[in-house]
């Protein structure tokens, strides 16, 4: 069996060498199952697409005046909050080469978490990129009973047989594909 790292490593050439721009029908199970649940206004947490992730800025053509988009911002000692950000707000550039939000007023914990991954399995376990921002942002508001339903974004090509996980690790509640969610 491959350790994380090497699942990594391997993942990421699938990823790149595999790659393929989305459309609207990628994004349609998501706004179908975001409209069913929440009929009020909605946090939903997105992601800046890098390294080959599914591009899902196309969402924003979408996004009704009910859903309030929000980008993630790194901070210290591995912890992350979300702010609310526009397609077109300024971007600033993390040390890890992320885009994330110039403009931060007040951090908003997300109703719904679009999660990028590099690899999941059928448990809906998730493997990132090693640094556990996720797993620690989820880990401190699931642990307080706040409810953030996850759903990891990936290409049907990224899942992996069985992933090795770790307590800190949280599995996904779906599984957002170009087949579908699952």
């Amino acid at each position: 069996m491959l350790n994380k790292e090497q699942i990594r490593k391997k993942y990421f050439k699938i990823r790149k060498n595999n790659y393929f721009e989305v459309d609207f029908n990628f994004i349609k199970p998501l706004l179908l199952f975001l409209n069913k649940i929440y009929k009020k206004k909605i946090f939903l947490s997105l992601y800046y697409p890098a390294n080959n992730e599914v591009n899902i800025l196309p969402l924003f053509d979408e996004i009704k005046k009910t859903i309030i988009p929000l980008l993630p911002v790194v901070g210290l000692k591995n912890n992350m909050k979300f702010f609310k950000w526009d397609y077109l707000d300024p971007l600033n550039v993390n040390k890890y080469g992320m885009l994330e939000p110039l403009i931060k007023k007040k951090s908003i914990i997300p109703h719904v978490a679009l999660v990028p991954l590099l690899a999941f399995d059928k448990k809906n376990n998730r493997l990132g990129y090693g640094k556990g921002y996720y797993d620690k942002f989820l880990n401190k508001y699931l642990k307080t009973n706040k409810r953030i339903i996850t759903i990891g974004v990936a290409f049907s090509f990224q899942k992996y047989n069985k992933l090795p996980t770790s307590q800190k690790d949280i599995s996904l509640d779906y599984i957002l594909t170009e087949k579908g969610l699952k």
